[in-house]
């Protein structure tokens, strides 16, 4: 009887045994992933990853901007929301498209310090500080 030196006594002979299913699936998919299906990273609860997600997806700057176009078509007259529409917020700066070049204009002209105004008192001075209207 050899004598097998003390730290190779502990390996098995061999990779470990695969149950039949692994086996047919295997075969199936045409390459042998069981090594690479065994998790490295322990698993972690759903609700510690998904703030996570949520800031990735940048889902509170999307809820504020539904938000905001709810409150602009209360709040403005339904001649301006049936040319105007805002699409975006950036550092206090509210883009607004408008559908043609003459409610642009008129816009523009006449109703742009109320609509400021207006959209101020609902959200405050500091999240939006000035409009651009632009046609699209």
């Amino acid at each position: 009887m050899a004598l097998i030196p003390k730290p190779f006594r502990d390996f098995k002979k061999g990779p470990p045994r695969r149950n039949l299913r692994d086996e047919v699936l295997a075969q199936w998919r045409g390459v042998d992933v069981g090594v690479l299906e065994k998790s490295r990273v322990s698993a972690r609860k759903a609700g510690d990853l998904m703030p996570r997600v949520l800031a990735d997806l940048r889902m509170d700057r999307r809820q504020g901007e539904a938000e905001l176009v709810k409150v602009w078509n209360n709040l403005m007259s339904p001649d301006v929301t049936a040319h105007a529409q805002p699409v975006g917020l950036n550092k206090g700066t509210l883009f607004v498209n408008v559908d043609n070049s003459v409610w642009l204009d008129e816009i523009v002209r006449y109703r742009r310090k109320e609509i400021l105004a207006r959209l101020q008192f609902s959200f405050g001075r500091e999240m939006i500080t000035k409009i651009s209207f632009r046609l699209g």
